[in-house]
């Protein structure tokens, strides 16, 4: 028996780099997906009372939640994307997808590079 762990729990070095995180059109999927939780409320009103009787509430209120959640979603991308443009402006260089320059190349000096 040995001390090690089995497989791909043993400790060392990557044998690669991480890929750089995909980038989006984030807002538009935000909004998109908090229009979806609006509407899907607005279908379940006329059902009120059916959803109460039978115990299912819940789902009316889980979809008031997701339009809540999603406002704030809107927000704070909104917010991340004009912190992303802000950056760029200021480092003075902007990639076609409106990321700042570092690492849209994919190139770059990673951990491991």
């Amino acid at each position: 028996m040995t001390d090690r762990a089995p497989g791909f729990l043993k400790p060392g070095p990557l044998k690669h780099d991480a890929p750089e995180p995909l980038e989006g059109p984030v807002t538009a999927t935000v909004t998109g997906g908090t229009i979806l939780w609006f509407v899907l409320f607005l279908v379940q009103l006329p059902f009120y009372g059916w959803f109460d009787e039978h115990g299912h509430l819940w789902w009316v209120w889980t979809c008031l939640a997701g339009t809540g959640l999603g406002l704030i979603g809107i927000w704070y991308v909104r917010k991340r994307d004009a912190a992303i443009k802000r950056d760029a402006a200021a480092s003075g260089g902007t990639s076609t997808d409106g990321t700042s320059g570092e690492g849209a190349s994919g190139g770059g000096s990673g951990p491991a590079g």
